[in-house]
């Protein structure tokens, strides 16, 4: 009897769960030679991740307030800072905003590292499996951190090229919704909500 209501326990946790992860249900679509050879040469980097700023106090003070800020999600700072530095890293390789990145994240996943999705999406950008055999080799785990984020941001950036620059449609291709106002505005609202930084608002932090 116990073990029977464990396990009633652990499918209602698994579905609650999966209901969390908004995304990934991202249409698996043709890819041209010329874009599935650039976004194979983007996932494939191994470049150490850094913060791109203008200077060391800069990239600091930003590390600091969003370290701040997910502080609740990813109580352990080194792996945090590491987090941060890799989300930023990505998503100015990708020509993405990085606080829309985590706005995204924040939407996708909460901030889970091991999330799935009830259509198999995986990990914090909830990627579906179907682009490691797109654009990417077998041995790579859409679990590791700093491959889901180059993923998530490679792909991003692929659908923003695709609506030339439309944010609101990327963002609806990427949650396979295109076409719906809810997910946009849930990436956009928790973009500007928790995570929008302004260099102006922080610039007395450098003084």
């Amino acid at each position: 009897m116990l073990k029977h209501n464990l396990q009633k326990l652990s499918l209602i946790f698994l579905m609650a769960f999966a209901s969390i992860c908004q995304a990934g249900n991202q249409k698996e679509e043709p890819l041209s030679n010329s874009v599935r050879a650039l976004m194979q040469k983007s996932v494939s980097d191994l470049a150490s991740p850094r913060l791109v700023f203008g200077s060391e106090v800069e990239g600091q003070v930003w590390m600091n307030e969003m370290s701040e800020r997910l502080k609740k999600r990813l109580p352990d700072q080194t792996y945090r800072e590491d987090f941060l530095r890799s989300v930023h890293y990505e998503a100015t390789r990708a020509g993405l905003d990085p606080q829309l990145v985590l706005g995204l994240i924040h939407v996708e996943s909460g901030f889970k590292k091991y999330a799935v999705s009830s259509v198999g999406a995986r990990g914090y950008m909830q990627v579906m499996p179907f682009w490691v055999k797109s654009i990417g080799t077998p041995d790579q785990n859409l679990f590791n951190m700093r491959l889901n984020l180059r993923y998530g941001c490679t792909i991003l950036r692929h659908y923003i090229d695709i609506e030339k620059g439309d944010l609101y449609r990327a963002l609806g291709r990427y949650n396979g919704s295109l076409g719906k106002p809810q997910y946009p505005n849930l990436v956009l609202g928790a973009w500007r909500k928790h995570w929008d930084y302004s260099t102006k608002i922080n610039q007395a932090s450098l003084n």
